[in-house]
C-alpha cells in the first residue's frame, strides 16, 4: 500500500497546526493570555501565549507538518516499493 504524499502531508499539516492553535487557546482560557515566552516560542519565532501567538503557531506548525508529513510519506513509499510482495500471504507467486 502506498501513501498519497500530498494528502498525507496536508493532513499532517492540518493536524499539527490546528493542534497547536487549540492547545494555545486552552492554556489561554485556563491561565490567561500572558504573552510570556515559552519553549515553543524558541522554535517558532513570534509564538507566545496570546491570540496573535496562536495564529503564528498555527502557521509554523502547519508548515512543519506539511514538510514532515511529506518526508515521511516519501520515505514510506520508497520502503514499501522496495519490498517484494512474493512473501505476503495474499500474493500469487507463480
Amino acid at each position: 500500500m502506498r501513501l498519497d504524499i500530498r494528502a498525507f502531508a496536508l493532513t499532517c499539516g492540518l493536524l499539527m497546526g490546528i493542534g497547536i492553535f487549540l492547545v494555545t487557546w486552552w492554556v489561554i482560557l485556563i491561565e490567561g493570555a500572558t504573552g510570556s515566552p515559552t519553549m515553543l516560542g524558541r522554535v517558532y519565532r513570534g509564538y507566545s501565549l496570546s491570540a496573535m501567538g496562536s495564529v503564528i503557531g498555527l502557521i509554523y506548525a502547519f508548515i512543519n507538518g506539511v514538510v514532515a508529513g511529506g518526508i515521511f510519506a516519501g520515505v514510506y513509499n520508497c520502503l514499501a516499493g522496495s519490498s517484494s510482495d512474493a512473501g505476503s500471504p495474499g500474493s500469487t507467486a507463480g
